[in-house]
């Protein structure tokens, strides 16, 4: 897919400054005068497109609820298997395989304490796989916004 200067400016401007209101796309598409629409038809492209993977907020779970890490070690030859059925779990909101006994993670949330502990407990009982859970103790804000240099990527 080739970029043009409004994909790189969706992008660019919209890393770490989505903004927060009613209707964001609305006010995207005025900062860019653009319309609505194409901003919505645009970012579905750059998703599509595996350019982008997600458009949306990241909150700070634990003003929201209750979340944690957790993993399973899960047979390599189930590994897809064992994914795709954490991924239909409620709350699961990332999933990752990592070369470790414990190769498949994912962070959990739910409105509270105990309802997080009921949908662990269930994905664990219909897993039968060993799951670690790891509550966060010390929270890192980690930027993954990338200042992108377009005119050395050409």
């Amino acid at each position: 897919m080739k970029l043009d200067n409004t994909d790189k400016q969706l992008i660019n401007l919209y890393q770490r400054n989505l903004p927060v209101c009613e209707r964001p796309f609305q006010e995207m598409a005025q900062q860019l005068d653009i319309p609505e629409s194409e901003v919505i038809d645009r970012l579905q492209s750059l998703q599509n497109h595996q350019v982008i993977s997600r458009v949306g907020p990241v909150f700070e779970h634990h003003r929201a609820g209750a979340s944690i890490l957790a993993a399973v070690a899960a047979p390599t030859e189930q590994l897809d298997l064992v994914a795709a059925r954490i991924n239909r779990a409620p709350g699961v909101n990332h999933n990752y395989a990592r070369e470790h006994t414990y190769n498949l993670w994912f962070v959990m949330t739910a409105p509270d304490e105990d309802t997080l502990d009921e949908r662990l407990d269930e994905l664990e009982h219909q897993l039968r796989l060993p799951m670690l859970r790891l509550p966060m103790v010390r929270q890192y804000h980690i930027d993954l916004g990338f200042d992108i240099d377009w005119e050395a990527l050409a």
